[in-house]
């Protein structure tokens, strides 16, 4: 992450996400496949780390193959074309749009890191000083209730930032700045979703 100051002189912290080139490496249609979507490749890798079949098909949209490949519904395939690259120019500065990616994964967590508790006393013999304390219920319905706030699997969840806003475009390095955090560890992948596309 980083700040920014607006032309309005507004202090924005913001994250600088690399956002393409991504080349269409196949185009998707209600006619052949049943819905309407573009599918981008992002991420050049060499071509002896990908096996015959992937080759034979990144060969239909141009010499390169790709690391990650992702697909985004459209309204109109019939605009674009295979091999195709989409850079920063399909972004605007102010534009709204959805973030997607994985969490930090942070284990296996107690229910303090996990769910924000109070600790117990640490004085006096207390021994409950992070434990969760009593979870049971009574002689009905004598179990755990579903979804009772417990220690468990914390992060590596897929989760999606909405509205968040263009506030600075970079597009000789092919950076967009938005305002505010966006899920993942750095240098993490991430699909920036435009609300209309």
């Amino acid at each position: 992450m980083t700040s920014v100051f607006t032309s309005e002189g507004r202090y924005v912290p913001a994250t600088v996400i690399e956002a393409g080139p991504c080349v269409i490496t196949q185009i998707k249609t209600s006619k052949t496949d049943g819905y309407d979507a573009l599918q981008l490749g992002f991420g050049e890798k060499r071509s002896s780390r990908v096996n015959k079949p992937l080759q034979g098909h990144f060969k239909k949209s141009g010499d390169k193959c790709f690391q990650f490949m992702k697909e985004f519904s459209v309204e109109n395939p019939a605009d674009y074309e295979v091999g195709q690259a989409l850079t920063t120019e399909i972004f605007k500065v102010g534009e709204r749009v959805d973030v997607v990616g994985t969490t930090k994964g942070r284990g296996f967590s107690g229910v303090i890191k996990r769910h924000g508790f109070h600790r117990g006393p640490m004085t006096h013999g207390s021994r409950n000083i992070r434990r969760p304390g009593s979870v049971g219920c009574s002689a009905w319905p004598a179990k755990i209730v579903k979804g009772k706030k417990m220690p468990g699997q914390y992060g590596n969840d897929r989760k999606t930032i909405r509205n968040l806003e263009i506030v600075d475009i970079r597009s000789d390095d092919n950076l967009i700045l938005v305002k505010g955090a966006v899920p993942g560890a750095e240098a993490g992948l991430v699909s920036v979703n435009k609300l209309k596309f």
